[in-house]
């Protein structure tokens, strides 16, 4: 189904636009709320020293595979994958890449929503209402309240969506970025000065190698795909939108140290202020939103300044979920476009009717469809942990396989070498493709599912 593509396809102005819309995609919910919880989880510093090591060799060879898939063919994920052969694995591995951003953006922007939610609530002064117990499970279960919310976040990103590529998503990158590096870094500088969180600064920078386990491997591995926005299809619509002359080697340097840069800025965000307010506890830490819905509340409300303290922060997760939100949005809308040849308008409405039908799911999964659940999940927990868990390590294989046995490395180290491009890690990346990757992949797989069906303990 090779239809024309009916417009010219969009592209980046340059290297920074690329850049900041690819790290944009990168620096999401995953960095400002999971990284932190996994960090104090799995160790701190160990936790993230493997995260960096596998960013510099793991994340970076997919990071490059994919965007130089997606400049070479210009095409969104099912057609890059199409361009080298009609075997049911090649077409199953770019539909699987495709259908991942349309199922993970509807729930993330219930997220979204919340986020929204509590911005609000701070802004009109209400710090101290949020941090009181129950008050997040009395806002989720209120289905009016957060499927309005959901509402607006979805409309925001379309509205980025429906104005293109340079108008669009690069614009706002290009604006919210800076922005979001420098509230990260005020919020960082003053969670760090709160009496008692030097503890929290030195457990999450220290290494510590007794604290260090299989786990902390499989933990950082999982988070980076979720972190470098890698297997989403993601990296495959940017690339295509990649101009020849961008080195795709140095693209992806800067990615990967904006997006670890702000991942260590969220751990001493968040890190040192609970310590801080737990009094050392890192159990104190927990998981998912609860962190950042519940736990960060209350160490604003223990602060001086904690209104203030609290409209940065969501303002800077919201940032964060919006240039996530579009990238998502985009791999989804671009698809539709190259696979069906509709126009972006068109595109925009149907991933707008999709993000609204199955967000709607997991927005009122915690109110009116509570009593609904998939394998013991509720909606948002089961789109998670489908899309993060399961689709996302099978996407991650058939890339590595693709491109180690159809195309060939040679192929690809042509593409990253156009036009005066480098390629220093090649043996690195060669080496990963080949065989790391895809044994990695396998194991996220496998360890997560066990982890889920209760076989082992993560």
């Amino acid at each position: 189904m090779n239809r024309k593509h009916p417009e010219k396809r969009g592209a980046f102005s340059g290297k920074l636009g690329y850049v900041l819309s690819a790290a944009g995609a990168s620096v999401g919910l995953g960095n400002i709320w999971r990284f932190p919880y996994l960090a104090a989880k799995y160790g701190g510093g160990i936790f993230l020293l493997v995260y960096i090591v596998l960013a510099l060799t793991f994340g970076y060879t997919m990071i490059v595979a994919e965007s130089a898939l997606g400049r070479m063919t210009q095409k969104s994920p099912v057609g890059a994958f199409r361009f080298f052969g009609k075997k049911k694995w090649i077409s199953f591995g770019g539909w699987i890449n495709a259908v991942i951003p349309i199922l993970i953006v509807p729930y993330y922007s219930v997220i979204g929503g919340w986020v929204i939610k509590y911005l609000a609530e701070y802004i009109r002064g209400n710090g101290a209402k949020l941090a009181e117990d129950g008050y997040f499970g009395s806002f989720i279960s209120n289905g009016v309240s957060t499927e309005l919310c959901f509402v607006i976040f979805c409309l925001v990103t379309l509205a980025i969506i429906y104005a293109g590529v340079q108008n669009g998503i690069e614009r706002v990158s290009k604006l919210m970025m800076p922005v979001l590096v420098l509230l990260s870094v005020v919020i960082a500088i003053y969670s760090v000065t709160r009496p008692g969180a030097i503890a929290g600064v030195k457990y999450f920078l220290v290494p510590n190698v007794q604290n260090f386990s299989w786990m902390t491997v499989v933990a950082a591995m999982g988070q980076m795909f979720y972190s470098l926005s890698i297997a989403m299809g993601i990296l495959i619509t940017f690339g295509s939108y990649m101009k020849k002359d961008s080195s795709i080697e140095d693209s992806t340097r800067n990615v990967e140290v904006f997006d670890t840069a702000i991942a260590i800025m969220a751990g001493l965000m968040i890190i040192p202020a609970v310590f801080a307010f737990s009094g050392g506890d890192p159990d104190t830490l927990q998981a998912g939103p609860a962190l950042m819905f519940i736990t960060i509340p209350k160490v604003f409300a223990n602060m001086g300044l904690g209104t203030f303290v609290g409209i940065l922060f969501f303002l800077l997760v919201l940032f964060a979920a919006v240039t996530s939100s579009i990238a998502l949005t985009e791999s989804a809308v671009s698809t539709f476009e190259d696979e069906l040849g509709w126009n972006r308008r068109k595109s925009t409405v149907l991933v707008g009717v999709i993000m609204i039908a199955l967000g709607s799911l997991s927005s009122l999964g915690y109110g009116p469809l509570a009593n609904i659940r998939i394998i013991g999940m509720q909606f948002l927990d089961f789109f998670d942990f489908l899309t993060n868990s399961v689709m996302m390590p099978i996407a991650a294989f058939a890339t590595c396989l693709l491109i180690s046995r159809v195309i060939g490395v040679k192929k690809i180290e042509e593409e990253v070498l156009l036009e005066g491009g480098t390629f220093k890690r090649k043996k690195i990346f060669n080496f990963m493709i080949k065989y790391l990757c895809p044994i990695f992949a396998v194991i996220i797989l496998i360890s997560s599912v066990a982890n889920a069906l209760g076989w082992i303990a993560m």
